[in-house]
């Protein structure tokens, strides 16, 4: 795997509470790795350590091949927005690009003009930050982490109080950087159907701990409709699938969930008993992502 981040056990505590706790990532270079976790599950805690705002309690990361500790060598291929994006309020768009593009040596207006093109903020003019929208704040936030040319961004509920147009803005935007611009992304949010119209991999936080990361397929095969089987033979059943063509399934506990032809019960179930197994169970089941989320972190009540 090429990957462009990844951590070891990463653990910040405050006092005897840990907000992050031993959680060990993997992103892929290009992916759009989503951080699903409800408000307080520690995910602005983590992209702050990967940030270098904060210091892990214990625990270490890597970015590009190299140590946490050196964040001085990292910093320059990172994009950061965390919480609010920092503007200036009485200064415009381009004042503000500038600002940030003075501090790290960059002179040139017009590759400034075209950040704030790719963004949909070149029409702006002399109207000052205080008077944006949310959204519009936020895609200026994009610009300022986008001025040094990183090739990871790490990006806290960018689309939090957002209205549907907002979102979908900020969508193609995310969508742009990672495959025209190739930039892998970091982006955590609650907004959990959001998410998913978006993101490559995913990592599950809750309370601080990392409970699953998976891909977009794996992570969709868990939600997606699919056949649930119990039967009274696991090992003989799965041999009979098998014979049947059955390809697309797996075990879960006693459970068989199979993810093509869920239509077909019956026809299972007949062949089964051609065989003396005992169908125990058999149905369809689906859950979108915040179902699958809700059973994984205890129900809707942790949200």
């Amino acid at each position: 795997m090429d990957y462009i981040l990844t951590t070891n056990a990463l653990t910040k505590t405050f006092g005897k509470y840990k907000a992050s706790n031993e959680i060990s990532i993997h992103v892929n270079r290009g992916d759009i790795y989503g951080l699903i976790g409800r408000n307080g599950a520690g995910k602005t805690t983590l992209m702050k350590m990967l940030g270098g705002l904060s210091h892990p309690t214990s625990g270490s990361f890597e970015i590009r091949g190299k140590n946490g500790e050196n964040t001085e060598k990292m910093m320059p291929k990172v994009g950061i927005l965390i919480e609010n994006p920092g503007l200036y309020p009485n200064m415009t768009a381009m004042q503000n690009l500038k600002t940030k593009a003075l501090a790290l040596g960059i002179k040139d207006d017009n590759y400034l003009q075209g950040l704030l093109k790719e963004v949909g903020l070149d029409n702006t003019g002399k109207k000052k930050a205080k008077q944006f929208s949310l959204g519009m704040k936020q895609r200026l936030g994009i610009a300022l982490a986008l001025v040094n040319q990183p090739e990871l961004m790490i990006l806290d509920e960018p689309i939090n109080g957002l209205d549907p147009q907002g979102i979908a803005e900020m969508r193609q935007i995310l969508t742009h950087l990672c495959n025209d611009r190739g930039i892998t992304i970091i982006i955590s949010s609650h907004i959990l159907d959001e998410l998913s119209k978006v993101a490559t991999r995913y990592g599950i936080i809750h309370e601080g701990k990392l409970l699953e990361e998976d891909s977009k397929e794996e992570l969709f095969n868990k939600c997606s409709e699919r056949l649930e089987l119990k039967t009274s033979d696991l090992e003989r059943t799965l041999s009979i699938l098998q014979t049947m063509g059955f390809q697309n399934f797996e075990v879960k506990d006693d459970t068989i969930n199979i993810y093509e032809r869920i239509n077909e019960g019956g026809v299972i179930t007949v062949a089964l008993a051609k065989e003396n197994i005992q169908t125990n169970e058999i149905g369809v089941k689906s859950e979108a992502l915040e179902d699958y989320y809700f059973q994984l972190t205890g129900g809707k009540e942790n949200v």
